[in-house]
């Protein structure tokens, strides 16, 4: 892997462990404690949301 791999790495799995964060309180506080089956929705829309404000964008490569 390169160094651009492991930041891409890093930067994914710190957005994916906040998203499953302030998705534990989105069910517990809003859902009630009811699983959430739109769950992979979710969890999009909040990393589309923080990694955007982050300052980062998806690209494809062409």
């Amino acid at each position: 892997m390169t160094d651009a791999d492991d930041e891409m790495t890093a930067v994914l799995l710190d957005h994916l462990r906040q998203a499953a964060a302030a998705h534990g309180i989105h069910e517990k506080e809003e859902l009630g404690g009811v699983y959430d089956e739109q769950w992979p929705e979710w969890y999009t829309q909040h990393m589309v949301e923080t990694l955007t404000a982050a300052g980062w964008r998806l690209v494809r490569a062409r």
